[in-house]
């Protein structure tokens, strides 16, 4: 029996987008964007600027920004990659708004992330009381260049 799939994903500025469309494809799983309520423009991502709403949000943890839209059938899928930038080495609050969202008892939670640089730093640790019953597995950074036959063994391999 197969596993159903989905990768849902949140992207600032497309560079995440990217990477789960190709996930998605390889691993033939179905898409679901991560859309926040109120989109983020430059100067809520500008990181050097403390009063910016990501650098606000990163400083709450327990900031929750909304979601527009829910995902409907939540409960067919057997694993879930989840896909966002990586924002103050960690996932950025919406993600745990996403996960809260929905009850993944059982299910399967592959975190996956782009970064300029840094890599998956403390997410997991930030993202498993978001996902009580859920396995929470470590994830991967898919920075670069991105080849299908990659994308498609580590999706089976979960």
């Amino acid at each position: 029996m197969s596993k159903k799939i989905l990768v849902a994903y949140f992207s600032a500025s497309g560079v995440t987008e990217k990477a789960a469309k190709k996930l998605a494809e390889a691993a033939g799983a179905d898409l679901f964007e991560i859309r926040p309520a109120v989109p983020y423009t430059s100067a809520d991502l500008d990181w050097m600027d403390k009063k910016s709403r990501s650098s606000v949000e990163m400083n709450n943890p327990a900031s929750r920004p909304a979601i527009e839209g829910k995902m409907e059938g939540m409960e067919q899928y057997d694993v879930v990659f989840v896909g966002f930038p990586i924002w103050w080495y960690v996932a950025p609050t919406i993600i745990n708004t996403f996960l809260e969202s929905y009850d993944f008892s059982g299910k399967t939670i592959v975190p996956f992330a782009t970064s300029g640089g840094s890599g998956m730093g403390k997410t997991n640790e930030r993202l498993a009381p978001s996902c009580p019953g859920a396995t929470l597995l470590k994830g991967k950074m898919l920075n670069g260049p991105l080849t299908q036959e990659a994308l498609k063994v580590w999706s089976q391999s979960v």
